[in-house]
């Protein structure tokens, strides 16, 4: 088993492609999510503000 993860003296190359390959494959994952969550949160916010700005204000007698 420890022949199959050293490949040959290359392992410590081979391995270290395979982990930074997954990690911007993963990160590819996650950032698009991301940024449709801030997008979504960017819109609710102006549609608050939106619907505050509508609202008459309270009459004072």
């Amino acid at each position: 088993m420890s022949e199959f993860f050293a490949m040959g003296g290359h392992g410590v190359y081979v391995w270290s492609a395979y982990g930074l390959s997954l990690a911007a494959l993963i990160g590819l994952g996650i950032w698009p999510l991301a940024s449709l969550r801030a997008i979504v949160r960017r819109a609710r916010a102006r549609g608050r503000a939106g619907l505050q700005a509508e609202q008459p204000a309270p009459e004072s007698e």
